[in-house]
């Protein structure tokens, strides 16, 4: 059997993550693959926030030209950075088991135990509201760029601290960076901890080889954040937070949407059977139904 190529982008994460699909599936079926980086919108513009600068797609609309076009057979990608409405020509076709969701806090041991006033860098709305609503004395500052360019800007004293996910510093060997942030104080962004891979809707071949490697339960829990979202018509600018898991036959969503600032918020949960589709879509009634003014307005369309 013939190589293929798996499309990423450039930072040491994705580089990373593309090379856990590569082993993976060179694992499952002896076949060698072969990286290709893809710069981004996204990786190339630092200096603002994603959602004033064309959203989720600057992670992906790259690989999806290089997939669509055929220099690529598959993309790799955070699957929390992929933007919810996708091309039609374009399937997820497998995902990796997930790894730890949690967000870790750098620069302090706890929320509590940050400074009168202090700054946190993150470019995230939902970190910001998250760590606005426990702490309406701090301010955010921007904060994008991999984990070490975040890291050097709060070294270089930019900030007193700042929020990264978990997964990623596992993936990168740093265990030892930051604290982690119980999930009781700060759900994680839909999506957070797992890695997805997309090929063409109508390559049998790639579909099949990444059968192998696909992890049912990964795929159902994030199925249904991504749905929540849908449901949502939630954006770059919605501070969402939300987690899928399932014990046993029940699958449970638990999600909190923001205002901006933190100040107003609402959370909810639902439980049912994995393969329902109505779960994303009834918890979002939910929400929006007992959602504050300040929260309604962001989303919803």
């Amino acid at each position: 059997m013939t190589g293929f190529r798996i499309g990423t982008r450039g930072s040491p994460l994705a580089l990373t993550q593309a090379a856990m699909v590569r082993d993976a599936l060179k694992a499952a079926h002896g076949i060698e693959g072969e990286i290709v980086v893809v710069r981004t919108t996204g990786d190339k513009v630092q200096d603002r926030p994603l959602a004033e600068i064309g959203g989720k797609a600057l992670w992906t609309k790259e690989l999806d030209r290089a997939l669509l076009g055929g220099e690529i057979d598959c993309a790799v990608h955070s699957m929390k950075d992929v933007e919810t409405v996708r091309p039609e020509a374009i399937v997820i076709a497998a995902m990796l088991p997930r790894a730890d969701v949690r967000d870790r806090l750098v620069g302090a041991e706890t929320l509590a135990a940050l400074k009168p006033g202090a700054v946190i860098g993150t470019a995230s709305p939902r970190r910001a509201a998250q760590v606005k609503r426990h702490r309406p004395d701090v301010t955010t500052v921007l904060f994008r760029g991999n984990v070490d360019t975040r890291l050097a800007k709060l070294a270089a004293g930019e900030a007193d601290a700042t929020l990264l996910a978990s997964a990623g510093l596992a993936r990168l060997g740093r265990h030892d960076v930051g604290h982690a942030v119980p999930l009781q104080v700060m759900l994680p962004a839909p999506a957070q901890g797992a890695v997805g891979i997309e090929v063409r809707a109508g390559d049998s071949r790639m579909l099949g080889l990444l059968a192998a490697i696909d992890h049912p339960a990964t795929r159902a829990c994030v199925l249904a954040e991504r749905a929540l979202l849908a449901a949502l018509l939630a954006d770059c600018h919605s501070p969402v937070a939300a987690l899928a898991t399932i014990e046993g036959a029940i699958l449970t969503i638990e999600a909190e949407l923001f205002s901006e600032d933190g100040s107003a918020h609402v959370h909810g949960m639902i439980e049912g059977a994995p393969e329902d589709p109505m779960l994303p879509a009834a918890l979002a009634r939910d929400l929006l139904d007992r959602a504050p003014d300040a929260v309604r307005a962001l989303f919803a369309g």
